[in-house]
């Protein structure tokens, strides 16, 4: 596995009862599965040399980010080695250009969008969003939505995360700011949507394929915050369409392992695709203790070709709370308040440095009662951070 982080550990976790022996290329040591995995080979993810090397003697090369240098896993490959999911699949989630492009011509519904090479540009498209809202508002009489234009959403083709990368700018003088970097940029549409939604699936080389239940994700500063799942009063007709969306993406796309969909619910009752992932995701943390089958096992049963295992829910509510640094370093201590309090709690601490929003953990909550999970789910990671203390 390519890449040290929380998403490795957990993987390497989950395939220690299949017999799956791990080999990581970390950055540092300090590497949240570093600490874990015993064969650690520490390097440069971006130079092929590198890659090379760690590559020699794997099975499967897969990874727990998407900033492999897509022309490297090509090279990969062309070695001989298996690399899932591939860079032909896997460039949709590292440039959000090429993703739009391929999603529009397999008509998957997305916010309008554009790349666009300076300020004047974004204020172009703006004003092309007013105009055709506009008209389509005349068209139906008014309706009383909001015109479109300003806000617009600017994205950084490469590289942005968690709110990184993103901006969303109110006129040309503050969309001055992405330009700034020297990279493509993405001018989208700013969605007016009730919630964001997430479907995750896990696809095989034989082409198996299995869909978790959609869920609810709630995002703070660009970070996710929570997921309930499944998601509390959804249409079972747009569960369907958006677990059927993305079992559609990822034949349509060739993935192999673990996709995470992030969409939009808008208000007139259709979903769009905001994002694409790769590999385990943040929405998917809830399945460890609240699905049969966890994403993290069911990425490398898909990579390695085995058979995929059952993704339903064990309880009718999963709730999983992440756990962000705040100015209270301790979070071993707090343990004994937290398990005691509640027996049923699951907690996973990814042995990271605490700083003031970084993630560092999660909690997950499951039971018949969804008030219930999600009191005790918010009670522990608050507890956890510090920001309540009783």
């Amino acid at each position: 596995m390519i890449g040290g982080g929380q998403l490795a550990r957990m993987a390497h976790q989950a395939g220690i009862p299949l017999g799956v022996r791990f080999k990581l290329l970390a950055d540092t040591p300090q590497d949240s599965a570093a600490q874990v995995v015993s064969d650690v080979v520490l390097g440069d993810y971006r130079d092929l040399d590198t890659l090379r090397a760690f590559a020699a003697g794997c099975d499967v090369i897969t990874f727990d980010h998407e900033h492999v240098p897509t022309e490297h896993l090509r090279a990969l490959e062309a070695d001989g080695i298996a690399v899932r999911p591939g860079p032909d699949a896997l460039v949709n989630a590292q440039d959000k250009g090429v993703m739009r492009a391929r999603l529009d011509s397999i008509g998957v519904p997305c916010p309008r969008h554009r790349i666009v090479t300076d300020p004047a540009d974004v204020t172009a498209f703006a004003d092309e969003l007013k105009r055709d809202q506009g008209e389509a508002l005349s068209a139906e009489g008014g309706g009383g939505r909001r015109a479109g234009g300003y806000p617009v959403v600017l994205k950084t083709v490469r590289g942005g995360y968690d709110g990184k990368g993103v901006w969303v700018v109110e006129d040309e003088q503050q969309a001055q700011a992405p330009f700034l970097a020297g990279v493509a940029v993405l001018a989208e549409e700013k969605v007016d949507f009730v919630r964001e939604l997430a479907a995750n699936v896990v696809r095989s080389p034989s082409g198996q394929a299995v869909a978790y239940p959609v869920v609810e994700s709630v995002q703070e500063n660009g970070v996710c915050a929570e997921v309930t799942a499944p998601a509390p009063d959804l249409d079972p007709a747009l569960s369907d369409e958006a677990q059927q969306l993305a079992l559609r993406i990822a034949g349509d796309l060739g993935i192999v392992g673990h996709l995470a969909v992030e969409l939009f619910q808008t208000r007139d009752g259709r979903i769009l695709v905001n994002e694409l992932a790769m590999r385990p995701h943040n929405s998917g943390h809830w399945t460890q203790d609240g699905a049969v089958t966890s994403q993290f096992e069911n990425h490398l049963r898909a990579v390695l070709d085995l058979p995929l295992g059952d993704p339903r829910p064990r309880a009718k509510w999963t709730v999983m709370v992440n756990v962000l640094g705040g100015d209270y370093p301790d979070m071993y201590h707090p343990f004994l308040h937290c398990m005691a309090r509640d027996p049923g709690l699951k907690i996973h601490m990814y042995g990271k440095d605490v700083k003031p929003g970084r993630k560092v953990g999660h909690v997950n909550v499951f039971g018949d009662d969804l008030e219930d999970v999600r009191e005790r789910a918010r009670h522990a990671a608050a507890y956890l951070r510090g920001t309540i203390t009783e």
